[in-house]
């Protein structure tokens, strides 16, 4: 079995299919590459074993399969990335130019990295921030003093080495965390408070304004969500809508005036967890005057109910009742942070079950929080320190790459422009399996054990077989 390390690419953009399609792909003749990241080895998305097919056979109930139905084919993949925080931006700022460089490939080159090709940001500050600010005085309702100067430090020139990078059309999209002090009941950005009606059209010009400062600068805007996580009372920049709170700002504030001044930006509601996901689409989307500002919904994985699953189905229940709405995985990380769980596992495992699951729901882009932290997990202004994918370590200058990097790279590294999702089924509950077809015409299947021990499956797509083995914690991307 050879084990061949390589480096990481590609991912990115476009539609949504909401039923099944008709394809033509065959699995006959190809060979099968397995590239695998596996706990308690140096298997980093490195490729371990080439594998023919032979003619599929009718599987025990005592084996193992993994199901791949290439003629059935979903929703088009648009993006996969992450945040780009003021957090991230200031940490990049104190890198080596030759970690830099190596830190921008590693997320954003098609040929030496995972290829993110996705980006969020924040509308001033958030917890990831050095301090709260604003773009405006305090107190100037016509927002005259309006300047983005505080981004042009920091922020602005990393996104702008990212999009050099990429190279390509890239999705950014931006969330406010909170509008200034002066506009809230609580007359503070922290500490949740909400929107003072009088204020709902001077923030709603607020996003435009932010949104035509950032395209001035080369940065294109291709939507925004209109308030992270809008029923949460944090300690940090927040803010409360209800349901109808939110409908209402979308349907005669926010919506005509983006639509307006801006054209053609899409509209993310929501952006919070999913336990009370279904709910929030019910209500937007139920009002015909507030959906038609509404391109789709974002979540979180944060749950707040007690017993720590993931509410999956939730997802799937939103593409079922709202087909023409799209669904964004908008922001999800590892939280207390600990520098000497830095390699722990079981962190890499819960991004690859999310995405997995996540995508076979329905989800059409998935998006990171924080794209770098330092060896604090932070900087926050707030204490609020977590885990990115990969830390830098402002002591030595080094990057630590954890493994929730490389299981986000086992899918975004394979899965090029215009991928499809494909009918994937797994036989038994100790895998997890997702598949994509890409617009060149090859297939691929990821695969995940989270399990103790090795397993040996079947992979059967369409009439045709090879058998795998995946180690124990671990991930496989199977490109044919």
């Amino acid at each position: 079995m050879k084990k061949k390390l390589i480096t990481l690419s590609v991912l990115l953009s476009v539609t949504f299919v909401t039923t099944a399609q008709q394809n033509n792909f065959t699995a006959k003749g190809k060979k099968v590459t397995i590239y695998t990241t596996a706990q308690d080895s140096n298997l980093r998305i490195s490729e371990t074993n080439t594998l023919s097919y032979s003619d599929a056979k009718q599987p025990l109930e005592t084996e193992i399969s993994v199901f791949v139905e290439p003629d059935k084919t979903f929703q088009t993949i648009m993006g996969i990335g992450g945040a780009i925080t003021d957090a991230s931006a200031e940490v990049f700022a104190g890198l080596s130019p030759a970690k830099q460089k190596e830190f921008l490939n590693a997320y954003y080159s098609k040929g030496n990295g995972i290829g993110y090709s996705l980006i969020r940001t924040h509308i001033h500050s958030c917890d990831f921030s050095s301090g709260s600010y604003t773009y405006i005085k305090e107190g100037d309702k016509s927002l005259k003093s309006f300047n983005i100067d505080h981004d042009k430090k920091y922020r602005i020139p990393l996104i702008k080495q990212a999009l050099n990078t990429i190279g390509t059309d890239v999705m950014l999209y931006v969330s406010p965390w909170s509008p200034p002090a002066f506009m809230k009941s609580n007359k503070d950005m922290l500490n949740g408070g909400k929107l003072l009606p009088e204020y709902y059209q001077t923030w709603a010009d607020y996003y435009v304004k932010f949104i035509k400062a950032y395209e001035k600068e080369g940065i294109p805007v291709w939507g925004l969500t209109v308030q992270n996580e809008p029923m949460a009372t944090q300690i940090w920049e927040s803010c409360i809508y209800t349901a109808e709170d939110e409908r209402d700002f979308l349907k005669n504030y926010l919506g005509p005036t983006i639509k307006k001044e801006l054209g053609d930006k899409k509209i993310i509601v929501w952006d919070h967890n999913r336990d009370l996901m279904n709910q929030r689409a019910n209500v937007i989307f139920s009002d015909p005057e507030a959906s038609k500002y509404a391109w789709g919904l974002g979540f979180h994985w944060y749950e707040t109910w007690a017993g720590g699953e993931e509410m999956f189905t939730n997802v799937e229940k939103v593409s079922e009742a709202y087909p023409d709405k799209k669904l964004v995985f908008s922001e999800g990380c590892n939280e207390k942070f600990d520098a000497a769980k830095y390699q722990y596992w079981p962190n890499g495992e819960r991004y690859g079950e999310n995405m997995i699951n996540d995508f076979n729901n329905g989800l059409v882009a998935w998006t990171d929080w924080n794209i770098l932290l330092d060896e604090h997990g932070g900087p926050n202004h707030v204490g609020n320190f977590c885990f990115s994918p990969i830390h830098a370590d402002s002591s030595t200058g080094e990057l630590i790459y954890t493994p929730s990097y490389y299981y986000i790279g086992h899918i975004s590294k394979f899965v090029q422009p215009e991928a499809k999702r494909v009918s994937t089924a797994v036989s038994r509950s100790n895998l997890l399996s997702t598949s994509f077809l890409n617009k060149d015409g090859k297939m691929a299947t990821v695969v995940m054990n989270a399990t103790d021990g090795k397993v040996t499956y079947n992979l059967i797509v369409g009439d045709q077989q090879t058998v795998v083995e995946i180690p124990p914690h671990a991930i496989q991307t199977l490109v044919y």
